[in-house]
């Protein structure tokens, strides 16, 4: 019997190998493609270009007792939305519209690890505004802002359908980011 015993426990210690090794966490990729970009045409105050990735512009909502729009553009793959508002410029209304523009900003500051300010400046298209990219787990990731100072006044904001949760929308965030960056260089107001 101790004959049969030893072969069998020597056997079992040479074919236990290598110790095991834990496997690295796996990460979940999201590649999205390559931003094109179309021209918009609407009853809007003005154009500007739009990612194809986006649905068309789901809805414009017009309120013209108050010269404004609400637009937003859908993007169903993200799970998110820009969210746009335009309210046409009056001779006393510039300054309430740049001071809602900047608390809707500052609304975030309690989540947010940051928020960095970045100006924007088209002087051939009468463009002129503010970026805002906001760090941490905000309920908006990007917004802006954009006027001529004389007649119209745009705003913009981010939305995810989703808790907020910095690292796991980072890079829709990234991308839709560069989206409305792309939207304030391509504004153009009609007169």
């Amino acid at each position: 019997m101790k004959k049969l015993i030893l072969p069998v426990l020597a056997s079992l210690c040479m074919s236990c190998g290598d110790d095991p090794v834990p496997k690295p966490n796996g990460y979940l990729r999201l590649d999205y493609p390559a931003a094109e970009y179309k021209r918009t045409n609407t009853i809007l105050p003005f154009s500007f270009e739009k990612n194809t990735l986006s649905d068309s512009i789901s809805s414009i909502k017009i309120d013209e007792n108050r010269n404004a729009y609400g637009i937003d553009i859908n993007y169903p793959s993200m799970k998110g939305t820009i969210y746009l508002t335009y309210k046409k410029v009056t001779e006393d209304n510039l300054n309430n519209l740049l001071r809602d523009a900047q608390s809707l900003t500052l609304k975030h500051v309690s989540k947010a690890d940051e928020i960095v300010e970045q100006p924007y400046e088209n002087e051939k298209q009468s463009v002129f505004g503010m970026f805002y990219e906001v760090g941490g787990n905000a309920a908006s990731q990007s917004q802006f802002y954009v006027t001529d100072s004389i007649n119209h006044f745009l705003t913009g904001s981010l939305y995810f359908y989703a808790k907020p949760n910095y690292d796991s929308i980072y890079p829709a965030a990234v991308y839709l980011k560069n989206d409305i960056k792309h939207i304030m260089e391509t504004i153009k107001w009609r007169q």
